[in-house]
């Protein structure tokens, strides 16, 4: 008896070694854009790449208001083309809205090519999909949109995550609302906010709409919109929040400054920094 329980014991271990890692032998994939990067996990000895999101885990993105779903879709979209740039795999979409926007989608580099949308008719059958996909190395990345989730379902989901090599984001549109899912097998609601609902997500990132100014001489060379992105949680990393300016054809920098400090120098949290035009949203849930 003492003998089973010391093997349960070093499997739960293991288990939890599994969900608390940032990410093992997949590598990370860095967003491009130092200031960010700087604050993502580093890889580890002998993976690919030197700070970026991990590939195999799950990640986490919320809205951060019920007017910035199309922001955050942008976001999602714009993140899972990134950790998808080297498999040839298609990019799977799990959502229960009929609503999104394929043009939207198709500017952050998921494009009709490699993106497949799976209607689910509840979450339960949605988390269940996700959760089989994220066990196939073939995939390129999967997306799924929950409401809301128990810390029991997103490790399953971060387990599958680990087990296929692929990268999982949870797109939580209404994190505010409250709601949780209680594991995958059956659903119920809480009165927790989602938000604060603790969940094995290695990055939770907060996505919104800033507000552009007309006096505002830091934004007046940017013609596209602005994003305020709050990195809120990142294991192996440290928090951080940036407005990230769309002006076309350029690569993005805060106005009136020289270049962008290097990673090992990292600007601060609150600067505004440089990212491709192709990589932010135009407009959208519309998706942008």
């Amino acid at each position: 008896m003492a003998l089973d329980r010391q093997r349960l014991l070093a499997m739960l271990r293991e288990q939890v070694r599994a969900v608390e890692a940032p990410g093992t032998g997949r590598g990370v994939v860095p967003l491009g854009v130092p200031a960010v990067d700087a604050h993502l996990p580093a890889a580890g000895p002998g993976e690919s790449g030197a700070h970026g999101l991990p590939r195999a885990a799950l990640h986490e993105v919320m809205a951060a208001g019920d007017l910035d779903a199309g922001a955050a879709t942008a976001f999602t979209a714009l993140l899972a083309a990134r950790l998808a740039e080297q498999v040839r795999g298609p990019i799977l979409w799990m959502t229960r809205a009929p609503d999104l926007y394929a043009p939207g989608l198709d500017a952050q580099g998921v494009g009709p090519g490699r993106l497949v949308v799976v209607h689910a008719a509840n979450e339960v059958d949605l988390l269940w999909a996700m959760e089989e996909a994220l066990r196939c190395p073939r995939v390129g990345a999967v997306v799924g949109e929950a409401g809301g989730l128990d810390l029991t379902a997103s490790r399953r989901l971060h387990l599958a995550a680990e087990a296929g090599g692929v990268p999982g984001l949870l797109l939580r549109l209404n994190a505010g609302k409250g709601g949780a899912m209680k594991g995958l097998k059956g659903a119920g609601r809480g009165s927790g906010r989602c938000s604060t609902q603790a969940t094995a997500a290695v990055t939770r990132w907060k996505v919104g709409t800033a507000p552009i100014h007309a006096d505002d001489s830091a934004a007046s060379a940017f013609t596209g919109p602005a994003w305020r992105v709050e990195l809120l949680r990142c294991r192996g990393g440290r928090p951080g929040a940036w407005t990230l300016y769309e002006r076309e054809g350029l690569r993005l920098e805060a106005a009136g400054q020289a270049a962008m400090p290097a990673p090992e120098t990292p600007a601060p949290a609150s600067a505004v920094v440089p990212f491709t035009a192709t990589q932010l949203p135009s407009t959208a849930r519309a998706v942008g």
